[in-house]
């Protein structure tokens, strides 16, 4: 039998991550690779410090491949495979660390100063996100494109379900993009402002991209173990694949869409699917994708035992 291993992004953390599942030595790992009490802001809070970017993006990440840590013998004693994984979003630093490529304290660290670049990028109140529900996806490309121009721009974020994708970009240009589809439909579009720190995954995201390759360069990427699913280009690469090629996803991913429905939707009907990270955000998402796909989230209390009776 074989397996495809999920990891949330941004959005699905919580306090009291890692309480259950987690081991002290993690968490020691976690702060060690963060410089800071990760530890404390996972288990204790306050919620705002855990939701400040910086310190979402490495407890995600953590409390991800701690839980992947627990499942890794299990799933070799019971003589499963795996044979992909994939990541949403900053969930990808974590896909490929359970793929070999990257250590734990190597993407715990990444991502601490992705989150803080991306933070930094672009300044309050310039940009902003919209999840435009129940619209064509080649509307929302054609909108965003046409409502951009050299000073504000617009693009499409996250593909997160068909019903669902996310716009990011200056404030203006989401605005005007939104009233482009209204002309464009006759009818009025269901967008909602997302409260989000910064415009994601946008062309505002350059500064980012740029500062977090210097981190990039000094970590050794390996050879990957899995096969894994890109969230630029919704493409399945090979255990041979460069190292560098993992690389330059990355650095792309920053101002490039996530290409989550895409990704899924490549995957087999008879796919079974675990979700490792918290919450359970990812198995709502693809069961919107394709109802045919079983998933198993980890972070609750029947997620081991399921994986125990596959």
């Amino acid at each position: 039998m074989k397996v495809t291993l999920v990891f949330p992004g941004q959005g699905t953390q919580y306090v009291g991550m890692g309480k259950v599942f987690c081991a002290e030595a993690h968490f020691e790992r976690a702060n060690k690779a963060t410089g800071y009490d990760l530890r404390k802001m996972m288990l204790e809070g306050p919620s705002d410090d855990l939701k400040l970017t910086e310190n979402t993006q490495p407890a995600i990440v953590a409390h991800s491949l701690m839980l992947f840590d627990k499942l890794a013998p299990l799933l070799a004693q019971k003589n499963i495979q795996i044979e992909r994984v994939l990541g949403h979003s900053v969930g990808e630093y974590a896909a490929l660390a359970a793929a070999g490529v990257i250590s734990f304290e190597e993407a715990v660290k990444a991502v601490h100063f992705r989150g803080k670049y991306m933070q930094e990028a672009s300044p309050a109140g310039k940009g902003t996100m919209y999840a435009i529900l129940k619209q064509d996806e080649a509307i929302i490309r054609e909108t965003c494109e046409a409502a951009s121009n050299s000073d504000e721009k617009v693009s499409p974020a996250n593909f997160n379900e068909p019903a669902q994708i996310v716009i990011s970009g200056d404030k203006y240009a989401c605005e005007r993009a939104i009233r482009l589809m209204e002309e464009k439909t006759g009818a009025r579009v269901k967008a909602i402002e997302l409260q989000v720190s910064a415009p994601f995954h946008c062309a505002l995201m350059k500064p980012a991209e740029i500062k977090l390759k210097a981190v990039l360069d000094q970590i050794v990427f390996h050879p990957l173990k899995f096969n894994y699913i890109a969230n630029v280009d919704a493409h399945e690469y090979p255990k041979d694949t460069s190292p560098q090629v993992m690389k330059d996803n990355l650095l792309k991913q920053v101002c490039g869409s996530v290409l989550w429905t895409h990704s899924i939707q490549t995957l087999p009907d008879d796919t079974v699917i675990i979700e490792c990270g918290p919450g359970k955000v990812l198995a709502g998402l693809i069961k919107k994708i394709n109802p045919n796909l079983k998933v198993i989230s980890l972070d609750n209390e029947t997620g081991f035992a399921e994986v125990e009776a596959l």
